[in-house]
């Protein structure tokens, strides 16, 4: 596993809970552009899934894969893969703005697609998704990580389901990551094909406002984002704030940037703060400051007092055993396919707005 201060290539470790015994239900990775494709497999096969092949054009990128997972075998092309009847599910995390197009040749071959997040960098390629899965039946499915792979926000999900802290208010999110700009590859400074901040590392953000308050649409009412220290990048936005309201009356403001100091000991200090009727939840995913190094602090306040939890290793990630067996079953108790394309929706929407009001440094 890389080291927690490399945000680009970190991967969490779960709690193994498998749903399918071995060989049961196939899955394959392929396009390997941005390393979280490591823990979506990684996600997948402590929940049981076998990964029977990769594929990706760059040999680089495939033998360092192969490193981490040597039970996997290399494809000589990514027809291969999709014509392969035995694989149910691929898995991939290409460049954003050939995610779309990616997704619509595995659903047109009768798979399930599991993308990194953010899944679409155009409302085009979104409208011609949701018509894709219309027409095939098949599923798009997006790892929006910092929920579904952090121990403490899926306890958090628990808690608020059960009504540790009355209805949601508000969730403010806090989504600082680190840059390490010589590690990046050039399309991630191209707007072009990462689509924009808050489409990219807002989508989190999002996603968890939408998870976290039970709304199931919203209209974004501030954006902006802006590229204050970055000038060798022009296209490059290093800051992005939105603020929304849900259907529901719950609100959210989120702020991300790449501005992670240099003398913190993870990648970036992300925070939640939710805000019930009767309580309160925070968040400290990755660190709590200047106290103690681990990741996965929950604090909650409510009417029993307050409350320190330290989650890592206690609550493991059940998204993905879900999403198995949601592939098998076609259900929907991992995410919903509407919850997984509202999120991105609204982050594209955001992101429209921000354009309009972008910040020049």
């Amino acid at each position: 596993m890389a080291r927690k201060a490399e945000g680009f290539s970190y991967v969490p470790d779960g709690k193994p809970g498998p749903v399918v015994k071995r060989g049961e239900f196939l899955f394959a990775a392929m396009h390997l552009s941005h390393a979280h494709i490591y823990g979506m497999c990684r996600g997948l096969i402590e929940a049981g899934a076998t990964l029977r092949s990769v594929y990706d054009p760059d040999p680089s990128k495939v033998k360092s894969f192969v490193q981490s997972f040597p039970q996997v075998r290399v494809a000589e092309s990514e027809k291969q893969i999709l014509e392969n009847r035995e694989i149910g599910l691929i898995a991939a995390a290409d460049i954003p703005d050939r995610r779309a197009a990616l997704g619509f040749r595995v659903m047109e071959h009768g798979k399930d697609y599991f993308t990194d997040k953010g899944p679409f960098t155009t409302l085009e390629q979104l409208g011609e998704a949701r018509r894709k899965v219309e027409e095939t039946g098949r599923k798009y499915m997006v790892y929006y990580s910092e929920r579904l792979h952090v121990e403490c926000a899926v306890f958090a999900c628990r808690l608020i389901t059960e009504g540790a802290i009355g209805r949601v208010l508000q969730v403010l999110g806090l989504g600082p990551h680190r840059l390490d700009a010589p590690g990046r590859p050039s399309w991630f400074f191209r707007k072009k094909h990462y689509g924009g901040i808050l489409c990219d590392i807002g989508s989190h953000q999002i996603e968890q406002f939408l998870s976290f308050s039970g709304a199931t649409d919203a209209e974004v009412f501030h954006a902006r984002t802006a590229n204050y220290a970055h000038p060798r990048y022009p296209e490059f936005e290093d800051f992005g704030e939105a603020s929304l309201i849900g259907d529901n009356g719950a609100g959210s403001y989120f702020r991300v940037d790449w501005f992670t100091p240099a003398g913190l000991s993870t990648w970036g200090d992300g925070r939640t703060f939710i805000l019930g009727t009767e309580g309160t939840i925070e968040l400290r995913k990755y660190v709590n400051l200047a106290a103690n190094p681990s990741a996965n602090h929950l604090f909650l306040v409510n009417a029993e007092g307050e409350r320190h939890l330290s989650l890592t290793g206690k609550v493991g990630y059940p998204f993905f055993g879900r999403l198995i067996l949601d592939c098998i079953n076609r259900s929907e108790r991992a995410m919903t396919q509407a919850h997984a394309f509202k999120a991105a929706e609204l982050c594209l929407k955001a992101q429209a707005l921000a354009d309009r009001f972008q910040v020049r440094c």
